[in-house]
């Protein structure tokens, strides 16, 4: 099983730059192109959040056209730049998300390995929280198939990155899912988006890794008192591949056209 993962596109009204400065709609669909021209085909994409940048109808009318040329099944949770009962309504015809309340998600019928969405978002608010709610919830998901092979997609990491200004805005009480994912071993990995950088720790046991953003890439500064800064570098998604002889395989995939093939390895 083939798995893209895209992430924090903060798609904008047509003719809009992200912060002033990055054609973010321009790089998503260069994204999605990308993915279409993959040889095998990925079985299925997701994207982990921050599919818009404020949240307004205008800005998930152009979400749905970029998103309706992607050709392989698409799987999504908001971010904090969404807004959730938008995010809702304007994807209402994806049948796995709920009709009230967190946009959590259990997709067993794709493949061999389910994909649970965890919305740890909290509307208004850009940093995340593993509440009760959430907790009980993804306890019992686990639960209901204990072996079966699973990616947990969530949008704000659950960990302390080292980058102050980021850290600011990650998951509260990441502990509580370290602790629930620790329990079931056929996790094979936690996925998340927001920090706009690619990053992988072990975490409650398994593999976590964060996506960069298909548009900006947040600074890596690791200094306590660093002061905010993003750049545009090169843009990439993940790909995961899964099979049942060597379980869950991630690389990152640079998007754009570089010189090349050439005939050596």
């Amino acid at each position: 099983m083939i798995i893209a993962q895209l992430s924090d596109p903060h798609l904008q009204p047509h003719g809009v730059l992200y912060q002033g400065v990055a054609d973010s709609n321009g790089m998503f669909r260069t994204a999605v192109e990308q993915i279409n021209r993959l040889m095998p085909r990925p079985d299925l994409v997701l994207l982990s959040g921050d599919v818009v940048d404020g949240g307004t109808m205008a800005e998930y009318a152009v979400a749905r056209e970029l998103l309706g040329e992607l050709q392989p099944p698409l799987l999504l949770i908001p971010g904090n730049h969404d807004e959730r009962e938008a995010f809702r309504s304007s994807f209402a015809d994806h049948d796995y998300l709920p009709a009230t309340g967190p946009l959590h998600f259990n997709v067993r019928n794709r493949g061999p390995v389910r994909v649970i969405g965890l919305d740890v978002t909290i509307p208004g608010r850009h940093h995340g929280d593993m509440d009760d709610a959430a907790a009980a919830w993804l306890e019992e998901t686990l639960a209901s198939e204990p072996t079966r092979p699973t990616l947990i997609m969530m949008h704000q990491h659950p960990f302390s990155s080292g980058i102050p200004y980021i850290d600011e805005y990650s998951c509260r009480r990441g502990e509580r899912l370290s602790a629930i994912v620790g329990k079931y071993p056929a996790v094979e990995r936690i996925l998340c988006g927001h920090i706009h950088r690619f990053m992988q720790l072990r975490f409650g046991g398994t593999m976590l890794c964060t996506a960069p953003s298909t548009t900006t890439a947040i600074a890596l500064r690791l200094q306590p008192d660093a002061v905010p800064a993003s750049y545009i570098e090169p843009p990439a998604f993940l790909l995961h591949h899964w099979t049942a002889g060597s379980g869950l395989i991630t690389h990152m995939v640079p998007i754009g056209t570089f010189a090349g093939p050439y005939p050596f390895a």
